[in-house]
């Protein structure tokens, strides 16, 4: 019972995170009357990464060396440099209506890497979460309205190309974190897309940071401290409890979530399709997350050696 009272507090930091990406887009429309979207990314992680490395010394767990050191950094590179840019991409050449909609493969996409590569065995009731949650987002997005359509297949490919940039912080960091210091795993994952950032906007954020007003610094502060630092870091300690499969399925809150936040916060007309797929989503968390099944057993304490 203590295991499950574990996993069911995870799912709800989890459920409580993903709304907090959700305000993440609504962030990116406000910044950008101030930074570039590279600029965005590169200042984003910058700070994220800064806060962990001051909390390095506390961080006592084995620490990532020679070949999982490598993988560290790669994963970074994939999640705090190409999954950003290959998105923003998408969204400057497609509409917000074909990205949300894209955005239910995202789970799926790391569940299906999860079973391939990791072995995870996918239970049929994340199966029919995963079908309710994806057909609340295609509510949540009309798509029966006739001004709704799909824009080019090569948009649409570069942002699903994103999703496995994404997947990789799970399927690869499992078993980094299997070995080391989830929070170091984190925190060099991060310092290696920051190096990478750097290089290619360095200069440019710079810049525009210096003019940037008090707003624009609270909301960069929220995506840096709420959204990566803890999100990220949350993200990998509900790894060491819980199967992939049942931690990706939590990321079908952040298209209700933030169509939500879009109301509040931008003054976006609601309608009915929200409320429809909000219930399906709802429905589809409910019978997918009801019985934690699935995915391979916990793993121990981290070992000496990483």
């Amino acid at each position: 019972m203590k295991g499950a009272g574990m996993q069911a507090r995870y799912l709800l930091l989890l459920i409580g995170f993903n709304v907090c990406w959700a305000g993440t887009y609504s962030a990116f429309k406000d910044l950008k009357q101030w930074l570039q979207p590279g600029e965005v990314v590169t200042l984003r992680y910058t700070l994220a990464a800064l806060l962990l490395l001051a909390g390095w010394p506390l961080m006592r767990g084995p620490t990532p060396r020679g070949a999982a050191l490598g993988r560290t950094f790669v994963m970074g590179v994939l999640v705090f440099v190409a999954a950003p840019r290959l998105q923003v991409i998408a969204a400057q050449a497609g509409q917000a209506g074909d990205m949300s909609v894209l955005v239910a493969l995202e789970p799926l996409v790391t569940t299906l890497g999860a079973a391939l590569i990791l072995r995870e065995r996918v239970p049929a009731n994340r199966w029919t979460g995963f079908l309710f949650g994806m057909l609340g987002v295609a509510l949540l997005a009309q798509v029966w309205r006739p001004d709704f359509h799909l824009a080019g297949l090569g948009v649409n490919l570069i942002f699903i190309s994103s999703f496995f940039c994404e997947a990789a912080y799970s399927v690869m960091g499992k078993p980094l974190i299997a070995r080391c210091d989830f929070l170091k795993v984190t925190t060099l994952a991060l310092a290696g897309g920051v190096a990478v950032n750097l290089v290619l906007d360095g200069p440019a954020t710079l810049a525009a940071a210096g003019r940037m007003p008090a707003r624009g610094w609270l909301e960069m502060a929220y995506l840096a401290a709420v959204c990566t630092a803890a999100g990220y870091a949350v993200w990998f300690a509900a790894m060491r409890v819980l199967p992939v499969n049942a931690v990706a399925m939590t990321v079908f809150m952040q298209p209700f979530a933030g169509a939500l936040i879009a109301i509040a916060w931008l003054g976006e007309r609601p309608h009915w399709g929200q409320l429809w797929g909000g219930l399906a989503i709802a429905l589809g968390l409910l019978l997918g997350l009801w019985r934690i099944n699935g995915g391979s057993p916990p793993p121990g304490p981290p070992r000496r050696a990483c």
